[in-house]
């Protein structure tokens, strides 16, 4: 899902929405400020881990982190997804809702599971316009294809039901709009590093070093 751009530039990657630059950014995510929660994302190059801006987690330096307008970008851009403030549990983003029309009813179609079950030829049909144009728009306002797009939300959906029911997981591969017990394994495996039965198995509230560990960068660069 990720290939060749995972490593390209953040800026050749996504669009931030109008009123959201870096400065603006910066500032909401250092004051912790829940009035731009789902509105971005911070990746942190140091650690490759991203965040809500309300993250409580210590903010890193600025010259460290880049911002993406939704989390299906950050992934796609090669971060993986904070265990402290969960990323999954964003509000939906008004920045969906405030670009072209076509693009905030893909995404609702897809928020709903529309790419579960039809083709991304189908999605294009549906909202009048070729599959080509269909992914320009997308990678635009975005910052990410409806094929990823659709691949962050069902773990998404898993993670949130992993974390907050006692369902099986083979129960909530499928209840995600996974279509095998090995995707969804494959996808936890791509995003988080682990297996979701991994997260079963920890303690949900995580400690201190617990947080700290999974902040803490391979090397020896500093966030």
């Amino acid at each position: 899902m990720r290939g060749a751009n995972r490593y390209l530039p953040a800026t050749m990657l996504a669009k931030m929405p109008p009123g959201l630059d870096r400065q603006v950014c910066d500032r909401a995510r250092l004051a912790r400020d829940p009035a731009y929660d789902g509105l971005f994302f911070t990746g942190v190059r140091t650690t490759r881990i991203y965040c809500r801006p309300v993250c409580q987690v210590r903010p890193a330096k600025s010259a460290n982190v880049v911002f993406f307008p939704t989390a299906a970008a950050a992934e796609r851009a090669g971060f993986r997804p904070c265990l402290r403030c969960r990323p999954e549990t964003a509000p939906g983003s008004p920045a969906w809702r405030g670009t072209a029309t076509t693009v905030a009813r893909g995404m609702r179609l897809i928020q709903t599971g529309f790419l579960d079950r039809a083709s991304v030829d189908e999605l294009a049909h549906k909202l009048g316009i070729g599959p080509r144009h269909l992914l320009r728009l997308f990678l635009r306002h975005a910052g990410a294809t409806p094929i990823e797009i659709a691949a962050t939300r069902r773990v998404q959906v898993a993670k949130r039901l992993i974390d907050d029911t006692a369902m099986p997981l083979s129960a909530i591969a499928f209840a995600a709009g996974f279509g095998s017990v090995r995707r969804f394994n494959d996808a936890f495996r791509a995003i988080y590093g682990r297996p979701p039965s991994s997260f079963r198995r920890t303690v949900r509230a995580p400690t201190k070093q617990g947080v700290a560990d999974q902040h803490r960068p391979t090397g020896r660069t500093s966030r």
